[in-house]
This record gives C-alpha cells, sequence and structure tokens, in this order.
C-alpha cells in the first residue's frame, strides 16, 4: 500500500544576519535553523531507510530563501560541468518550491557536487500535461563543500554539504505569493537526493548498469514522482 504520512512541516526561521555563502554549514547563522527529519525514501516508510544520511535547514531575510544540505557520502562523485544539464544523471540535491501551494506554477533546482546547477519553472505539473521551462534562472548563490576527495575511488570520504542562497525575485513573478513572505506565510517545499550505485573501474567510478537511481527526500511523495506537489512540505516563515 502507498505510504499515507502527511506532509512533513518545518518553521523557518529569519537570519538575523546575511550569510555568507561558502558550502560550510557551521557558521552561527545557521545556529538558529533546526535541522529537518532525516530523508526517506521517496515512497515512505513502506521502503527501507536510506543507506546514508541526508538532512536540511532554511533560514530566510529580506533578501533571500537560504537552504543547505548535508549528505553522508563514502564516495563523493560528480561529471557534469554544463549549467541546465540534467543534473540528476549525477549524484544531486534537488529543491521543489510552489509558494502558493496550487501544485501548478512551481520551481525545480538541482545541483551536484561541482557545484554545478539545474534551475526550471513548471506551469503545471507533468502528469498535467506541463512541460518544463529551462530558461527560468534563479541567480542563485551556491557553495559546495566536499568532506574528503571529489572524483577519488582510492579513499572513503565523510560526504557533502551544499548552501544555496535564491533571492526573492526569482519566484515573484509566477509563485503567487510575496515575495519575499510575510511572517506566517507558508509554501510547500520539498528536497530530494538522488544516489546511484556505482562501481570502480579504471580507477573510476562507473554508474552499476541496470539499476535504478535511489530517491530519498525530506517530506515523503508515496510514489516514486516528486512531482506531486500536494505531497511537499508545508513551511511557515517566522518573524
Amino acid at each position: 500500500m502507498p505510504d499515507s504520512t502527511p506532509p512533513k512541516r518545518y518553521k523557518c526561521h529569519r537570519s538575523r544576519s546575511a550569510l555568507v555563502i561558502d558550502g560550510c554549514l557551521d557558521k552561527p547563522a545557521w545556529q538558529i535553523a533546526p535541522w529537518t527529519d532525516d530523508f526517506v525514501d521517496i515512497e515512505g516508510g513502506v521502503r527501507p531507510k536510506p543507506r546514508f544520511l541526508t538532512r536540511a535547514k532554511m533560514l530566510w531575510d529580506e533578501s533571500y530563501f537560504y537552504v543547505c544540505a548535508e549528505m553522508e557520502e563514502p564516495h563523493v562523485w560528480a561529471t557534469l560541468t554544463e549549467h541546465d544539464s540534467v543534473i540528476f544523471q549525477d549524484n544531486d540535491f534537488e529543491v521543489f518550491i510552489d509558494p502558493d501551494g496550487d501544485a501548478e506554477r512551481y520551481f525545480e533546482f538541482e545541483i551536484n557536487a561541482l557545484d554545478t546547477t539545474w534551475d526550471l519553472y513548471l506551469p503545471k505539473a507533468y502528469r498535467d500535461g506541463g512541460s518544463a521551462d529551462n530558461s527560468w534562472e534563479t541567480n542563485a548563490l551556491t557553495a559546495v563543500r566536499v568532506y574528503g576527495s571529489l572524483n577519488d575511488p582510492s579513499d572513503v570520504d565523510q560526504g557533502w554539504s551544499v548552501e544555496i542562497a535564491f533571492p526573492w525575485p526569482c519566484f515573484a513573478e509566477n509563485g503567487g505569493m510575496p515575495c519575499p513572505p510575510r511572517p506566517g506565510d507558508v509554501w510547500r517545499v520539498n528536497f530530494s537526493r538522488v544516489e546511484w550505485l556505482v562501481d570502480v573501474v579504471d580507477g573510476k567510478y562507473v554508474k552499476r548498469p541496470g539499476l535504478p537511481e535511489d530517491n530519498w527526500v525530506w517530506s515523503p511523495q508515496g510514489v516514486i514522482d516528486m512531482h506531486q506537489p500536494e505531497q511537499w512540505g508545508y513551511v511557515e516563515f517566522g518573524s
């Protein structure tokens, strides 16, 4: 049976100082932000727990919506270097945002361990005949930090972290909500981590053939489809 867990909830605190986006998550500003629950399989509790820990935080101020995440990963790798590549072909971290919660006019953002990004806007979900607009740009500030080595199979890594600052104007035209938000406003947000099983072949990471990727998320979707915005979490912006 599909997982019937209700969408997660998160209180997004207002930052009292601007954040320097460098991928480091131990800066004082982040200390007031709680971690989300640990990520679970996209289908929820009906599936095994993820092999590696993933969790995220959120903050906001008058200029930006801040997101950070830390991902446990013994072998950090990435290959894509061109902006707006299909980033989930690598291991990645993804952000989904539907400001007015109408399951239409929503935004997707993906980033890999090389700090390569893909941002897209969907006027409606794929299930409803929507198609992605890759011309939409967040102009987000991003940074990645690798705890170990990147693309080096000879050692075991701790993982990697991402830090993102979305400027509010990128959501203003199609979000249907004030940007920046008002204290008490609630947006629909979810996060996904794509993880591929890999082998080491001739000193390089190679995706294991014939196997699909794992999808680990903050708020479970119940099905293998991130494009069900009614299942995304509720994020309330604090004062």
